[in-house]
Order: C-alpha cells, then structure tokens, then sequence
C-alpha cells in the first residue's frame, strides 16, 4: 500500500525531504504555518543568507536539482578581511578551485517548493500544528484563514517546522524526552547593501567579506543582483550594543568607528538599522529525534544552531539524504529506519553546535591575527604535502561529507598538536621548513 507522508514546515528541510519521500513514490502533503511566501514580497529581515557547500550539493544531487541551484548560486572561493583602516585581506577556504556558494534563502525556498509541487506534492498553507498523536502518527491543525480544525491520520510525520518546533514540543511530552536550549549573548541584524546603479556589485563578488572586530563582526555575502545580505552580529547589552545603539547620532557614530569602510556602501544604514529587527541566537538540542516509526524531526526542529559555520542548511539537506538512505537500507521499515537516523544523526548534530560556537570566535577574533593565519599556512602547506595525514577542519566540514562529530574531534587533535608546532621558537621564520613539516609528521602519526 502507498505510504502517505504528513511534514509540517514548508522551509528548506521540508521542502527537500518533500522531494526525497515523493522519489519513493510516497504521497507527500506539507504542511505550512506561515502564508505562501510566494505571493508576498522578500525582504531583509531574519535570514541570514546561506553558504551552500559541499553536503549541501551532495543531497541535492541526489534528487536531481543542483543544476537548478547552481543558477541561484555564487562562488565564494575565500574570505576578504577587511580591518578598521578598511585594508584587505584575502583567505582561501581550501584550494583555489574549492569554493562555497552565496544562495539567497528565500530564492531557494521557492525554488525547492515549485519542484516539490512539480513533482506531486501538495502543500497547505495558513495551517498550524496544534497537536501531534506519536502513537499513531496522527496530527490536529487549524486552518488560520478558515478557523477550521482538521485530523490526519498517516504512516509518517516528519517535523521540520524549526528551532519552535510544534511537532517537538508534543513528542516532549514522551518520557525520558530529553531537550535543552542556550542562547549565547550576541544577537544579529540583518542589512543591505545596495547595487551600483549599473547593477554591478559595489565590492568583490566571488567572496565572503567579514569585518572581524573580537566583540563585534559584521559579514557581507553576494547576490547575483548586484547587492549583498549583510548581518551584524553584536551583543544585546554592554558598550555599543543593539541596546545601546538607540539613537541614529549612536548607530552613524560607531558605524565610523568600527566598521569604517562599510559606512559609505549603506547610504540609508541608519533606516535600516532601526527598521530592521533584532533576533536572537541559540542552540536547541534533543534526543531522540524519533518516536517509534511514526514520528522524526529533521533539521533544526533536532539540531538548530549559531550560524558560524555556515552549515544549518548543509546539515539539514544532510539530514534529508541520511534519512532517505537508512529507509532504503531498512527496506522501508521506518521503525527500524528511525530508530537508526535519531542513533546516527545525534552525535552530529551535537558536533555541528560545537564546531558552529568554535567558528564564532575563529571568525570575530583570529581571522585577523597574524599568528592564526600563520597557524593556517603551516596547515596548508602540510596537508598539500601528506593530504592522507592531514585535511585541515574548515575543508572536512566544508568540502568533504566527513561527519561533523568526527571532524570535530580531529579537529580538537590537530588544534593540539599545532599549539606544540606554533610555540617552536622563530616558527615565523621556520614555518615552511622541512624540520617544521618533519615535526608535525612525528606528532601526527
């Protein structure tokens, strides 16, 4: 009998998942709280553009639609620091033809429902989960234009509805349902920075601009229209915070100050500034990610982080294809399939918040020290030479489907071990050395 597939939230996991349970030749209904975006005008707000890298293309080639992306999509093979006198540095990620890719988020959630929709799904909007039967994978929503109250019954119920999950919040109520929420004491702000009026972009395209300022960071990623997303990431209270910055003398003053070539590509900052909104960042974790073989949580429903490694979406799209392969290897027993996602996925979603909190402080406070980026060269230099000994943490995370609690780890070993090599006496003259790479070949083995 044809399996029926119920997943709450038309976001970028629902709408993927929509599309890998639809390959199976599932009936797939989705279900959205929010109106069609579709029908409303996008605007900057609380989306945080996204970095697609390489798990990201992974699930996405799997069910046929990264050419459809790819045209959304712009290379950002490196990183431009830009420091308080407003001079440039450039970063590779990894080697010169590793990149990842500027997607605006909105673009690619219409673009994943359309095919959802082509494909056979249908997908309601205006529905609010308000109840969830785990024990039989029946689910209440309410109709918000209509009023109205429907019960579905199916054989799954995918809760990809975000970090606010409905669907976790019922499954909570199971014993033994663990679940945890932290947020950390920065908030962000999303900007704009317009295009030249010949639509060309008014900084370097093929890169991801930060402004790294230790407390503060502000960060710039291209559109294909010529503008850039823009999100300022600063503490909630204390000197120069969003609580602080309540005037527009304040916001144009520090702006001057800190993000000094900045200020002139924004000639309306100040209206964005306050008209904008202010939102906050946490990490929500649970466990399990399951109930029986009726009930899952995918992407941040289970695993809602800080957005400093740019891997949210990746790991959700990830999420999708691990689902996908584990109902294959269990013969469609979603039990059994279940079952083995939450055990599998768990651990990674757990890295991926430790690896994210980890970048924060990388990206605000050593992307601009001479000492790290010495750090990096030294990384570089040895991987090139023994890459079977050493792939540096921001390409396992990033350009390889090496899982996040694994890169994790490895990543805590190889931070070790190059304290020890970055303590050699004159390593800034010695860096490149045969005895540097010999030494970092003893202690790596």
């Amino acid at each position: 009998m044809e399996k029926k597939i119920i997943i709450v939230g038309a976001g970028l996991a629902g709408s993927l998942c929509a599309l890998y349970m639809l390959q199976r030749g599932y009936t797939v209904s989705v279900y959205e709280r929010r109106s069609d975006m579709r029908k409303s005008v996008m605007t900057a707000g609380r989306s945080i553009n996204l970095a697609l890298s390489e798990r990201g293309w992974t699930a996405l080639k799997k069910v046929g639609i990264e050419d459809k992306v790819m045209e959304i999509s712009i290379p950002m093979p490196k990183r431009i620091m830009h420091d308080l006198e407003g001079e440039l540095t450039d970063q590779y990620y990894g080697n010169e033809d590793q990149a990842i890719y500027s997607v605006p988020r909105g673009e690619l959630n219409v673009l994943l429902m359309n095919l959802a929709e082509e494909k056979g799904a249908q997908i309601f909007f205006n529905h609010k989960c308000v109840d969830v039967n785990t024990e039989y994978a029946e689910l209440t929503l309410i109709n918000d234009k209509e009023g109205s109250e429907i019960n579905i019954k199916c054989d799954l119920i995918v809760g990809a509805d975000g970090a606010f999950s409905a669907v976790r919040d019922k499954m909570s109520r199971q014993d033994r349902f663990q679940f945890s929420q932290y947020y950390i004491e920065h908030g962000y702000k999303e900007l704009l920075i317009p295009a030249n009026n010949d639509g060309s972009h008014k900084i370097e395209k093929n890169a991801l601009h930060i402004w790294p300022r230790g407390n503060f960071m502000l960060i710039a990623l291209p559109n294909l229209d010529g503008s850039y997303t823009c999100t300022l990431f600063s503490p909630f209270e204390g000197e120069d915070s969003f609580k602080e910055l309540n005037t527009p003398k304040k916001v144009t003053s520090f702006f001057n100050k800190v993000f000094k070539d900045f200020t002139p590509l924004i000639p309306n900052l100040v209206d964005q500034f306050f008209n904008n909104p202010t939102a906050s960042l946490g990490i929500f974790k649970c466990y399990p990610w399951h109930i029986k073989g009726h009930c899952v949580l995918i992407g941040d429903s289970a695993h809602a982080t800080v957005p400093f490694y740019g891997q949210g979406m990746n790991a959700s799209f990830e999420d999708c294809r691990v689902l996908d392969e584990l109902v294959e290897k269990y013969e469609e027993d979603f039990s059994l399939a279940l079952k083995a996602f939450s055990k599998s996925r768990k651990p990674n979603g757990d890295g991926l918040q430790d690896l994210s909190l980890h970048n924060f402080i990388v990206m605000r406070d050593k992307t601009a020290d001479p000492k790290f980026l010495l750090q990096k060269k030294i990384e570089q230099k040895f991987s090139q030479l023994y890459p079977d000994k050493w792939v540096p943490l921001y390409t396992m995370v990033s350009f390889t489907n090496i899982s996040y609690s694994d890169a994790w780890e490895i990543g805590m070993q190889q931070e070790k071990l190059m304290s020890d090599i970055m303590s050699i006496e004159n390593i800034d003259k010695l860096w490149d050395s045969d005895e540097v790479m010999q030494k970092i070949l003893d202690l790596s083995i």
